[in-house]
């Protein structure tokens, strides 16, 4: 899997969960989706996620090097 696969696939699962903690556990989880949609929000205009910098040091690959594109 790529690593903007991958990113998509953590963010959901962690704005999923952490909707489902807020509504059946505590409502103080709605943080954690806030903070995903800071992060996410933020990386649209840097070009930059905290995530898929540890995903590529995992070694996932970026689609352009999967694809053979330059």
């Amino acid at each position: 899997m790529t690593v903007e696969r991958l990113l998509r696939l953590i963010a959901g699962t962690f704005v999923l969960a952490s909707v489902l903690l807020g509504v059946y556990h505590s409502p103080n989880w709605f943080y954690l989706t806030g903070f995903v949609a800071l992060n996410l929000v933020q990386s649209a205009f840097t070009n930059w996620c905290p995530m898929m910098t540890f995903l590529r040091w995992m070694g996932a690959k970026d689609e352009s090097a999967v694809s053979g594109r330059a």
